[in-house]
């Protein structure tokens, strides 16, 4: 767990110094590449990454380079999710079809 930084996990973010464009690249490919990467290698370094990402997901951003994944990398993380919900409800599904009543 982070520690207790005023101004919240944003003003501890490693990104806080650096050009804030740096994480919004305009493509994915390209010179955009080398700013995704070099966006990421700053994250990678970053004390309040969990948080960032964990923003990122909640609040469904599109855009941007948040918790070191770019907005691709966040759709695949939101699906797996996605996923592993649907599958844990239904095993908690079949589960309670096959537990005897109590009587």
């Amino acid at each position: 767990m982070t520690e207790y930084v005023p101004g919240g996990w944003r003003a501890a973010g490693a990104c806080a110094t650096a050009d804030p464009e740096l994480f919004f690249p305009i493509s994915p490919g390209g010179a955009s590449a080398r700013q995704i990467t070099q966006a990421q290698r700053i994250c990678a370094a970053c004390q309040v990454r969990l948080q960032c990402l964990e923003f990122a997901l909640r609040g469904n951003e599109m855009e941007g380079i948040w918790g070191g994944t770019t907005p691709q990398e966040r759709v695949g993380a939101r699906r797996q999710e996605l996923a592993r919900r649907r599958r844990e409800r239904r095993r908690q599904t079949a589960t309670a079809r096959h537990v005897p009543a109590r009587v």
